[in-house]
């Protein structure tokens, strides 16, 4: 049986959630721009706030990132590279089964809500709400995201049922997103253990379609 190699903690085109390329400066513009943006929305956060409260000038602002845009993709690109390094911490294929390393994906998401989004759902739904128009920097990264996601599902259910990975992947990935966004609405308790569990079946009855 093929097994699955340790998860990417990113892609190659994010950013290290670190940053050592970037000055003091543009490290608090940066942290203080991901808070506003996520916590108040990009539309609602202009620049001016971003400078003020980051304790930098606009022309450093600028002389760092060059645009909102830009500051932006770095959000999100930087968020991301968060989750994906949270998430492999979260799965050590050599430790797990397949179907483990499948629910563990809905357990490290299910932690990361409770602290990284503090219950206010997914930060790039949020973005992608706001962001349509995918002649947009950031659309690229908020649809690379779950494309991401898709692969990730896609792959690690090739591990359970080869024959119908695709089909589950895809399963997968719509209980995963949805329970994303049913807990940021906060409709009902624990989104994700109930996707968790429906998970579960899909994984028992794929490995067992009699």
């Amino acid at each position: 049986m093929r097994t699955t190699p340790p998860l990417a903690p990113a892609p190659p085109s994010a950013v290290d959630p670190d940053r050592p390329d970037l000055t003091p400066a543009a490290r608090r513009v940066l942290d203080t721009a991901s808070r506003l943006f996520y916590e108040r929305g990009i539309h609602a956060v202009g620049v001016d706030l971003i400078a003020a409260e980051a304790g930098v000038t606009k022309k450093t602002l600028y002389d760092r990132f060059g645009s909102k845009e830009q500051i932006v993709v770095d959000y999100l690109l930087t968020r991301d590279a968060r989750w994906r390094a949270f998430l492999a911490a979260h799965h050590d294929p050599a430790a797990l089964t397949p179907v483990e390393r499948v629910l563990a994906v809905f357990d490290a998401s299910k932690e990361w809500s409770r602290g990284e989004n503090a219950g206010k759902g997914c930060g790039m739904v949020k973005a992608h709400a706001e962001i349509g128009d995918p002649s947009h920097p950031a659309y690229a990264v908020i649809t690379g995201q779950k494309q991401w996601t898709l692969d990730l599902f896609t792959r690690l259910a090739h591990d359970v049922a080869p024959d119908a990975a695709r089909e589950l992947g895809r399963s997968l990935t719509l209980l995963h997103e949805g329970a994303l966004v049913t807990d940021g609405l906060d409709v009902f308790p624990d989104p994700f253990g109930r996707a968790r569990r429906l998970a579960a079946f899909l994984l028992s009855a794929a490995r067992d379609p009699r």
